[in-house]
């Protein structure tokens, strides 16, 4: 049974209505649609001081992207993630977040990073949140690194690296062919974290990442170009630029988030990175608003 995100949210968990957002919609050139708050645990900073570090970097539209809450320990909890608790405050934040941008002329966004993975029972709870809530955005993220993956992997006795990548991305496919998310973020962190033994080079995984990409295409779910890799594991920006390549022979569309854990991350290597991405044939990207997809030409 497909999840698909074209559902009509509470109207108590609305935040605004379209009519009480900004004008001239389509003239955000510059956005960064992934960013956290200090609910998950391992974030620094308020959300206003997230809007205030774009607006000083004219980047006129930010998504905040906190990682939903699981029911499953195996998911990890505390210093990783919120609380199902917390969600009202999160709806507050970004709501008072918003206000603060609407001064400094920054559209701020509500969404949030689930979780994908390969067992449909592990996501009840937070399927029913993604119905409940009025979220402009839904990043799905495959957290290898958690012990709820490394577990499964196990259980299915893949200990080879070329049978967890290709587990990994076959996962990720599903997903995308679910229609819970609207992007897929980082797509190849499964590189760094310590789940392969051996460096991760796209090349000796090709026949598991074609099949992915064409998966992904078909399904019409963006990829996410996440500029966080720069900075750690092994300094390349995700997806790797090969990967990048395959996808964009596929038209695969895209978004682009910084992953933001502290306000002076915001933005962080986009001049870099779109630089080199428009050498490989990439002339948009795009954002998400209450559920809609908004192309910007990078011309």
């Amino acid at each position: 049974m497909q999840f698909r995100l074209n559902f009509s949210p509470e109207p108590e968990h609305c935040l605004l209505n379209l009519s009480d957002r900004m004008t001239n919609l389509e003239n955000h050139k510059h956005f960064d649609c992934h960013m956290h708050t200090i609910l998950c645990g391992h974030a620094f900073g308020s959300p206003q001081d997230y809007v205030e570090d774009a607006a000083r970097q004219g980047i006129s539209l930010i998504t905040f992207t906190c990682h939903i809450p699981m029911r499953e320990e195996r998911f990890s909890q505390e210093g990783i993630r919120m609380h199902k608790r917390d969600l009202p405050l999160y709806r507050e934040m970004i709501t008072e977040a918003r206000a603060h941008g609407e001064d400094l002329g920054v559209e701020v966004l509500y969404g949030i990073e689930a979780e994908v993975f390969p067992d449909p029972s592990s996501m009840e709870d937070m399927d029913e949140i993604l119905h409940r809530e009025s979220f402009d955005f839904v990043l799905g993220s495959l957290h290898h690194q958690l012990p709820a993956f490394r577990q499964w992997l196990a259980e299915k006795d893949y200990r080879k690296d070329s049978e967890k990548v290709a587990a990994y991305f076959d996962c990720l496919a599903r997903g995308a062919a679910s229609g819970r998310y609207h992007s897929l973020s980082h797509p190849d962190v499964i590189r760094i974290y310590g789940t392969l033994e051996e460096p991760f080079d796209p090349a000796d995984h090709e026949p598991a990442i074609q099949d992915f990409l064409d998966r992904v295409a078909d399904s019409g779910t963006c990829l996410e170009i996440n500029t966080s890799g720069l900075s750690k594991g092994d300094f390349v920006v995700h997806p790797d630029p090969l990967i990048l390549q395959w996808a964009l022979e596929r038209d695969i569309p895209f978004t682009i988030g910084s992953d933001s854990h502290a306000p002076q991350m915001v933005g962080q290597h986009f001049d870099a990175v779109l630089k080199e991405a428009r050498k490989l044939g990439l002339d948009r990207l795009h954002y998400f608003r209450e559920g809609q997809r908004v192309a910007v030409s990078l011309d």
